[in-house]
């Protein structure tokens, strides 16, 4: 044995990657990767609810893995760069034992209770089932893949043909994928590559026949037998003999075929359906299908499905003939005998499908839903709407809820196409007046008109109808359907919800009217939007969340007006119960840029717009505090954001945005940073650059302009969310910036930190600044906003008293590298300086974090420095400011520079107020584990405490954290001896300190 164990849980499958390098393993609930030299872990996954086998693609770019419990019969895929699941689980139908790829990566068999499955890897499809004897517990392919081995409780070894009955390669792949020019490409590189490949031939032979090129066809059939005559050739030369019309020659083919089955019966039935199918291709109708009808008459009851399958695929054959023909009721009874076969009653597909697919380029899967739909339309065509009705309610209860998915707009069409008919021929309530299928089709008419309050109020009849209905069958059709008020109040609840992120009064781009949110709700239910949504939905038995919202949401859409205030606008006073595009609203200042915006709005698309000019009530205080504090809410949500340059004229060049006023503004932060789509107009309402982006987020020219004039960083502007980090340079983004209320510049960063305060104009801006600071620190405990030039608040004297003050860059102290510091550790390792380290990092790590803000009071945890000396350093040229140096204990000398006066002291000349210097503590130095993102992994469960390793294992983690720990006590030593930023304070009378310099 090489090397220790490597200690796991139940271990019930393990399996090397193709390159060796990993290797994976199963335990119950977990899979876990393993590095095969280093031996550690380097991936661990939840897969299903009990793993049993795994298994690599050739590639190693994808792991499978299967699940064998109750409830999870399933087979995962994993992608080996991130380990995240592949799209979702194959499902098997039993316990999934064990699991093997085809050495070419194109198959996966799987070994289950009673059978093996052979699973095609691209699209996952079953393409054939096995039958075993006894539950199958193993499975492996033969080394050229053409052949499993499967064994189980039957001790036994089965061996089955890795294919159906034609050998799946690349180029059947690439027939089923209906991709022929390759299948041709790569069959013929199979020929050139062995000019005797007899199988190759006749497989081109099935592709040139799909093309319909039947002299190619027939030459490569007669070519594959004349090389060695097989099974296949002759059913390929039958096929191109049936293409070309030589039906007598064709059928001498196809019984020279028999002969090559070995007298297997599955093998001869599949040849006879094959020769069906080319028969009826050849026109031959009444003998093809007399023939299916003889062999499923005489074929195992388990071979009746495929007999099924090529009925029903000929008799769709037969229904779109004569529906082509206008032969409707033939075509209708054709579609009704396909749909009544009882071919599509199986989920499982068949095996023999993959084949005819080959063969002759049959659509299977799409096969049930044409002949549905035709049914319903040659019923309709043939003046039978009643009946086409019952069509399509049949097969819409028969068909899956994908297939209910891809067809719901033909389903709507065809209604409204049957309503229409109806409608024309005056006969929508006389087809029975007691019956709810009268009442469906008018309502259908009636929805294809648009005419939505009629069609509302005909199906609420037809509800009633259905709730009355006699028979129980009918009345169960209820459940089909929604009540119109179901839906209204579906429509109301995601209304709601769209409105909370929405402003509260709103221009209607259309009207010009200012509308409240009651009035922006009565409009929509007013509108066509509206009335379409509840009449399309309650034809449905769910309701189609997805569409409500999107309705919802694009009538409710608004856009956002950024601009520069400028002299007299619009107030809300001036346009209340007056449209903006009204003539007596002309001589009202800043009307232009109102109705200018609205129509740019409009012609965006949407039917809402929002200008801080005119739609906030000012004099409503609860109105304009929610208004202030949700702004870039609104923003965020908005549509669109129009920003409008008053002062960037025509044809400008790059550069002018970046001097417009509109820049210097304090709002306009976060109206261009808040919005997800904005777009910039010049003074004449055309577009900035005349760059046509539908985004101009999007647009790198426009961007880079604003990041060189804001020095905010790019991926700020697409991305922002309001948050409380990178605070000191959010801070900065401000600081130039101007307001005509001193106090909105603090009131305009509420929106970018993600806090709601209360508006208080005339409060001044050193105290709204001074809220805003100490909410930003209270709760998020950053501190960098403490770092500014300037002069101090009243509010706090750590905080500043202006927004000026974040312009100057914060401080950025040298920073040791990591091999520096090792270096230092290594030094000081060698000193006493061991257990003094640990004794301070302990007394640190174990010191209360409790920095709290609040009440205009800072508490900071720090490390205090007492200041024993502060002198004046005297220059000789008149000085602004005044350098003192000063001395503290533990600490080399510092200049303080400052507009301030400062009292002079030194031990001879020592004074009663207290100085300090302080240096905030900030407890990443500890380097403490993260606890929060640890996890217990399985095997720590699996652990017994009496085991000899495991007292081993914990000594070792004993001293391994002991190790640690003076390691990170020793880096917190050296830390602690580099330059910092610090406070210097003066203690007052009252016991508390105030800031003099920083």
């Amino acid at each position: 044995m090489h090397g220790k164990p490597i200690q796991g849980g139940w271990i019930n499958c393990i399996q090397y990657s193709p390159s060796g390098e990993l290797f994976a393993i199963t335990l119950a609930r977990n899979i876990e990767i393993y590095n095969a030299g280093t031996r550690k872990c380097v991936a661990s996954f939840e897969g299903h609810t009990y793993n049993r086998s795994l298994a690599w693609t050739p590639d190693g770019t994808r792991l499978l893995s299967a699940g064998g419990s109750s409830g999870d019969f399933t087979i995962q895929e994993w992608d080996t760069l991130t380990w995240q699941q592949v799209g979702h689980p194959w499902k098997g139908r039993t316990s999934i034992n064990a699991i093997a790829i085809h050495p070419a990566g194109t198959l996966v068999a799987s070994a289950s209770d009673d059978h093996v499955r052979l699973w095609r890897l691209s699209d996952r499809r079953t393409i054939a089932i096995f039958r075993h004897s006894s539950p199958a517990q193993s499975v492996t392919f033969s080394v050229d893949g053409k052949h499993i081995l499967s064994g189980g409780k039957d001790k036994k070894i089965s061996e089955w043909a890795a294919k159906g009955f034609l050998a799946i390669t690349t180029a059947c792949d690439a027939c089923i994928a209906g991709d022929l020019d390759t299948a041709e490409e790569l069959l013929t590189q199979d020929i050139h590559t062995d000019a005797n490949d007899y199988t190759s031939y006749a497989h081109r032979s099935f592709v040139m026949a799909q093309k319909h090129a039947w002299d190619n066809a027939l030459e490569d059939a007669i070519k594959s037998v004349s090389i060695q005559p097989s099974w296949t050739g002759y059913i390929s030369k039958g096929i191109a003999l049936c293409g070309q019309g030589h039906v007598r020659e064709a059928r001498a083919a196809f019984d020279v075929a028999s002969m090559f089955t070995n007298q297997d019966s599955e093998t001869n039935h599949f040849l006879l359906l094959t020769k069906a199918i080319a028969l009826f291709s050849a026109d031959q109708h009444e003998e093809a299908m007399l023939l299916i009808k003889e062999l499923a008459a005489a074929c195992p009851t388990t071979d009746l499905l495929g007999c099924r399958v090529v009925e029903t695929y000929l008799r769709v054959q037969l229904g779109i003939n004569a529906f082509d023909s206008a032969r409707h009721n033939e075509a209708a009874h054709h579609f009704t005998a396909a749909v009544d076969s009882g071919a599509f009653s199986s989920k499982t597909i068949h095996w023999i499908y993959e084949d005819l697919t080959v063969l002759f380029g049959w659509d299977i899967e799409s096969l049930c839903l044409t002949a549905h739909q035709k049914r319903c339309q040659a019923f309709l065509l043939a003046g039978k709407p009643d009946e086409a009705l019952e069509a399509h309610q049949y097969m819409m209860d028969a068909i899956d809820e994908s297939a209910k998915a891809s067809c719901l707009d033909w389903s709507n069409a065809f209604k409204q196409e049957c309503g229409a008919f109806c409608a024309a021929n005056g006969d929508v309530i006389e087809l029975d007046s007691l019956s709810y299928l009268g009442y469906n089709l008018k309502h259908a008419a009636l929805h294809g008109a648009q005419r939505y309050d009629e069609a509302i109020e005909t199906f609420q009849t037809m509800l009633s109808k259905l709730d009355n209905a006699p028979d129980i069958q009918t009345r169960k059709l209820r459940q089909q359907y929604l009540r119109p008020y179901e839906v209204e109040c579906a429509i109301r609840r995601v209304i709601d919800a769209q409105l909370d992120n929405a402003p509260l009064r709103v221009l209607d781009t259309t009207t010009g009217l200012l509308c409240d949110r009651e009035a922006q709700i009565s409009a929509f239910k007013m509108s066509i939007e509206y009335k379409e949504l509840v009449s399309s939905t309650i034809t449905h038995p769910d309701l189609h969340m997805e569409r409500i919202e999107t309705v919802v949401m694009m009538y409710l859409q608004y856009a956002m007006l950024s601009h520069r205030w400028e002299g007299k606008e619009p107030l809300l006073q001036d346009i209340q119960g007056k449209g903006v595009y009204d003539s007596e609203l002309d001589m009202v200042s800043g009307m232009p840029k109102l109705r200018s915006f609205c129509k740019t709005a409009r012609d965006a698309g949407c039917n809402w717009a929002w200008s801080d000019t005119c739609c906030i009530n000012k004099s409503d205080s609860v109105e304009f505090q929610e208004s202030v504090t949700s702004m870039f809410l609104w923003y965020h949500h908005s549509a669109l954001t129009i920003v409008y340059l008053s002062d960037v004229p025509p044809s400008s060049k790059s550069g002018t945005l970046a001097t417009s006023a509109w820049n210097t503004r304090g709002w306009t932060v976060q109206e261009f940073i808040a919005p997800k789509v904005i777009l910039f107009y010049q003074n004449n309402w055309t577009l900035y650059l005349d760059d046509h982006t539908p985004n101009h987020k999007e647009s790198f020219a426009i961007m880079q302009e604003l990041k060189d004039a804001t020095g905010i960083d790019l991926p700020a502007f697409p991305v922002f969310r309001p948050s409380m980090s990178g605070a000191r340079e959010k801070l900065r983004w401000a600081s130039t910036r101007i307001t005509t209320r001193q106090e909105d510049i603090a009131y305009s960063l509420f929106g970018i930190f993600g806090v709601r305060l209360f508006v208080d104009y005339g409060e001044k801006q050193d105290k709204a600044l001074g809220r805003l600071l100490q909410e930003i620190v209270a709760r998020s405990g950053d501190i960098t906003s403490l770092d500014w030039v300037g002069k101090p608040s009243d509010f706090n004297s750590c905080l500043p008293a202006s927004i000026t003050s974040y312009q100057a860059p914060p401080c950025k102290l040298p920073l040791l590298s990591d091999d520096q510091i090792q270096s230092s550790v290594s030094s000081l390792r060698k000193t006493e300086a061991v257990d003094f380290a640990s004794n301070l990092y302990t007394m640190l790590r174990d010191m209360p974090n409790a920095l709290r803000f609040a009440t205009q009071r800072l508490h900071l945890p720090c490390l205090a420095f007492n200041v024993r000396e502060v002198r004046r350093v005297r220059r000789q040229a008149p000085e602004a400011h005044f350098t003192y140096r000063v001395k503290a204990d533990g600490l080399h000398d510092l200049d303080i520079t400052t507009e301030e006066t400062l009292v002079q002291f030194w031990p001879v000349r020592p004074i009663e107020q207290k100085f300090v210097l302080v240096r905030p503590w900030d407890r990443s130095l500890l380097e403490l584990p993260d606890f929060g993102h640890d996890t217990e992994s399985e095997e720590d469960y699996g652990m017994s405490p009496s085991s000899p390793s495991d007292d081993r294992s914990s000594g070792h983690s004993v001293r391994q954290e002991v190790v640690d720990l003076e390691s990170r006590a020793l880096r917190l030593l050296v830390r602690l001896g580099q330059p910092f930023s610090a406070f210097l304070l003066a203690q007052q009378r009252s016991g508390e300190y105030k800031r003099i310099a920083s």
